[in-house]
């Protein structure tokens, strides 16, 4: 019975939404919301692909430098690729800007068209599921912004490792960087985990519908 009822509820705030011809727009925002999930995903990506590429060219340099060979332009490179890297994690805090500013104009339009429902348990109902599935993601959000601030950390760290080599290459003593070489490795599968969880949770919530975010 409970779900009959929920769909029930389902039904009303769409065909209220159709004839009514949305004036709250809610289904463009839903598939603004939609693309800007995809972009965050892509960005994801790239800033990934960037960063795994600026570990590799690390690991490359210490070993030219250990081997005296090409010591300027391997310099040259990475620290190239490590700008890159911080062009990429730049580009992925923006889109995940955008994410949380169309995120909460689709609830918005949510609560408004849910606020003009005529029947109060209809209201209360989807008001409730809409107020959980808010909180739910707003933690998602709270995450991703710090997984993107330790993303921007590790790049700090990367460039100080290379900084570090310059000083070791004068002095021909590498050993004291391979902890902290290992320490800016280790993080990234983590990180990007976590970034990964703000690309499932997007999907989840477009993709679910209303009535299940009551359950």
């Amino acid at each position: 019975m409970k779900k009959i009822s929920l769909w029930a509820l389902m039904a009303l705030l769409f065909v209220s939404c159709w004839k009514d011809k949305s004036p709250e727009d809610l289904i463009r925002l839903k598939e603004q919301f939609k693309s800007q999930v995809k972009a965050f995903e892509k960005k994801k990506e790239n800033a990934n692909k960037n960063v795994n590429k600026g570990l590799e060219t690390l690991n490359a340099l210490k070993s030219a430098l250990e081997d005296t060979k090409n010591e300027d332009k391997e310099f040259a490179k990475v620290y190239g690729d490590w700008e890159r890297v911080n062009k990429r994690v730049e580009n992925l805090n923006k889109e995940y800007e955008d994410l949380k500013e169309k995120a909460a104009n689709l609830f918005a339009a949510m609560e408004t068209q849910t606020n003009s429902l005529s029947d109060e348990t209809a209201k209360k109902t989807l008001s409730k599921a809409i107020n959980k599935a808010r909180t739910k993601y707003n933690g998602t959000l709270a995450n991703t912004s710090k997984a993107i601030d330790k993303l921007k950390l590790l790049h700090g760290d990367a460039v100080e490792v290379v900084k570090a080599l310059e000083v070791a290459a004068a002095l021909n003593s590498f050993d004291n960087i391979n902890d902290q070489m290992k320490s800016i490795e280790g993080r990234v599968d983590g990180i990007m985990q976590e970034l990964n969880v703000a690309v499932v949770e997007s999907k989840k919530l477009y993709e679910k519908k209303i009535t299940e975010l009551g359950e």
